[in-house]
């Protein structure tokens, strides 16, 4: 069994418009300087926050698929296939399956946060594909409370999101002085990052900002003393195609 914790300052760091929005990456580019490079179908994943309102302006994608999780506050979105800007706020996820090309901008109120995650749903197939684009509304994912836990199914099991990477799984836990086990299957690697609070799994502490890897795990014990938000990704360890970062590497 393998569980791998990396802080916030082992993480990329990255900023838009002169410091108006901010990151951190748990998996960056290389210029990131992240001690986490891509593995299963993860590309990339950042967490930004806006220190004051600003607008990342309009550019490319091709292949990935780029979801947005809205943590906190209200973003707008814009792309080349709607031409309209839309509204996402706290809760919200929004997808773009990048297919053979779109161009988008985001932009943050002041102290919205949002996860920017990329999977690879394997790009010989969606780079022929043309692009398409969902919203998700919080009021859309299932959600089930037992004993002080409260786990929302953002993707994965009776979740309507949909997506081509295959075997991905997405859940955020909150817990109130408490503990959940979360069936792991070792086929699979697991990325917690905690959100707010303090957690251990299968033993190990975290804290707010920390990112965790844990492999070969037959069940994940999560436990906290005090209140603690976690978000979870499952993904497979083999997706079963040449991802673009092994093409890359191998290049």
């Amino acid at each position: 069994m393998s569980i791998r914790i990396i802080p916030k300052s082992q993480q990329g760091q990255g900023a838009f418009n002169g410091g108006q929005i901010v990151e951190n990456k748990p998996i960056g580019f290389p210029q990131d300087h992240s001690s986490v490079r891509p593995y299963s179908n993860l590309f990339y994943w950042a967490h930004a926050r806006a220190v004051e309102e600003s607008t990342i302006g309009l550019h490319p994608h091709q292949g990935f698929e780029i979801c947005s999780f809205v943590l906190k506050g209200d973003i707008r979105h814009f792309d080349t296939k709607l031409r309209e800007w839309r509204p996402l706020t706290a809760g919200d996820v929004q997808i773009i399956r990048a297919g053979n090309g779109i161009s988008h901008s985001e932009a943050m109120s002041k102290d919205a946060e949002i996860f920017q995650i990329w999977f690879d749903p394997n790009l010989s197939k969606t780079l022929e594909q043309p692009a398409t684009y969902d919203d998700y509304r919080a009021t859309d994912f299932p959600q089930e409370t037992a004993e002080g836990v409260k786990i929302t199914h953002l993707v994965g099991g009776e979740s309507p999101f949909r997506m081509d990477t295959p075997g991905v799984e997405v859940q955020q836990i909150e817990l109130q002085d408490g503990s959940h086990t979360l069936a792991a299957d070792p086929g699979k690697i697991y990325s917690a990052y905690v959100l707010e609070g303090e957690a251990s799994f299968n033993g190990e502490r975290a804290q707010t900002s920390d990112f965790v890897l844990l492999t070969e795990q037959q069940a994940i014990d999560i436990q906290s003393t005090t209140a603690a938000k976690i978000f979870v990704i499952a993904s497979l360890l083999n997706p079963g195609y040449r991802t673009y970062a092994q093409v890359r590497s191998a290049a």
